[in-house]
């Protein structure tokens, strides 16, 4: 969710508090080799709500409308599959589980015109048209790319009866049309959290079974002057470059976890 707007009074004085932590276990973490999952999403518009999507069978051609959870805006049409998963609240029923934590980020890279999918559009049409992780993560950075991205920075969780995943994703801002990002699979016998700080700081680029990440993440940080040109890719740390740490994402953010 968008930073949530609550605000607490402590020792006189008033900071802005985020609302959604996750947690993910690992199947080697559980007792009962299960992955486990735990979001809390305090956002007060759908406060006490569940989705429901029935499985469902769509003609060639069909088109899935896409609105903006927060302001209810008419974002256009995407192109729909043929066949769609039945998803009960966060889990579809191959018990694909995918939900999220907002980080925000650099501030001008929040709006890009044109983007149609924000966070919410991103995890139930990823959870109609994914049966694993894997397949999620991939299922949802294709529709950035080719639909552009309309909200802030996020951290995605995927999990799925083997394994779990996180993914930092944030847009291109104006004049660009998608996002950059890095997926990270949580080594099995770990657990996991993340509260609305990016998670992801060096990260390794050439081990594609458990790390995978947009071509550009680091040559557009390049391009934008927020990473020195000369600087190797294997050193560029996500974190410090999108969504640098402060005292606010310190004591409000990662203390919850």
């Amino acid at each position: 969710m968008m930073l949530a707007a609550s605000i607490s009074l402590v020792l006189g004085f008033a900071f802005l508090t985020w609302g959604c932590t996750n947690y993910m276990v690992t199947p080697g973490a559980s007792e009962d080799g299960s992955t486990l999952y735990a979001y809390t999403y305090d956002t007060v518009p759908t406060f006490g709500g569940i989705k429901f999507l029935p499985a469902e069978d769509h003609d060639p051609g069909a088109k899935k409308k896409i609105y903006n959870v927060e302001t209810g805006e008419y974002m256009g049409e995407i192109d729909e599959v043929l066949h769609t998963y039945k998803v009960v609240g966060n889990m579809n029923e191959f018990q694909l589980t995918v939900g999220e934590t907002t980080f925000g980020g650099i501030e001008s890279l929040s709006s890009q015109t044109g983007g149609m999918l924000d966070y919410d559009s991103l995890i139930f049409t990823t959870l109609q048209r994914a049966k694993t992780a894997r397949e999620a993560i991939q299922v949802m950075t294709d529709l950035v790319a080719e639909y552009g991205y309309s909200c802030s920075g996020e951290t995605f969780s995927f999990l799925d009866p083997k394994e779990a995943w996180f993914m930092d994703m944030i847009g291109k801002g104006e004049g660009e049309k998608g996002a950059v990002w890095v997926a990270q699979r949580i080594p099995d016998g770990f657990i996991a959290a993340h509260a609305n700080q990016a998670k992801t700081t060096r990260f390794p680029i050439d081990d594609p079974d458990n790390c995978k990440y947009s071509e550009d993440v680091v040559s557009f940080a390049k391009r934008k002057g927020l990473y020195p040109t000369e600087k190797p890719d294997s050193e560029f740390n996500f974190q410090d470059v999108y969504s640098p740490m402060d005292f606010t994402r310190a004591r409000y953010c990662e203390s919850r976890v």
